[in-house]
């Protein structure tokens, strides 16, 4: 079966939150190698201890974190979470989750053209 259903450039798919008053932020440390990798786009997850009760639609802020220094170096990225994986399953191991981010904001839910948002 083939779709003839095309979408115009502008249009990207993207997730929803079916409560947006129910999202948190979260800052959170990231290392230079992983802060680059998720800035070029090859790194869209983080495994993460799930100590802060991670949702769909939280809003992340990654500040780079040199290890070796202890310090900040002042860059910042903001990242949704797109995706959470509960620990327990798949080989992550109970307590931590895999995010799924995405470089845009959730659309609420029953919102299916976010050329209107």
């Amino acid at each position: 079966m083939t779709s003839n259903l095309t979408f115009p450039e502008a249009f990207v798919p993207q997730f929803h939150t079916s409560n947006p008053s129910q999202r948190q932020s979260h800052e959170l440390k990231i290392w230079p190698s992983c802060f680059a990798a998720v800035k070029a786009g090859t790194k869209p997850f983080d495994v993460r201890e799930n100590d802060r009760g991670f949702q769909v639609g939280d809003q992340l802020l990654l500040r780079e974190f040199e290890p070796e220094t202890e310090q900040f170096t002042g860059q910042v990225l903001t990242r949704w979470v797109s995706y959470v994986l509960q620990g327990g399953a798949f080989g992550v191991q109970a307590n931590w989750c895999v995010l799924g981010f995405s470089e845009l904001p959730p659309i609420p839910t029953g919102m299916t053209d976010i050329r209107l948002w």
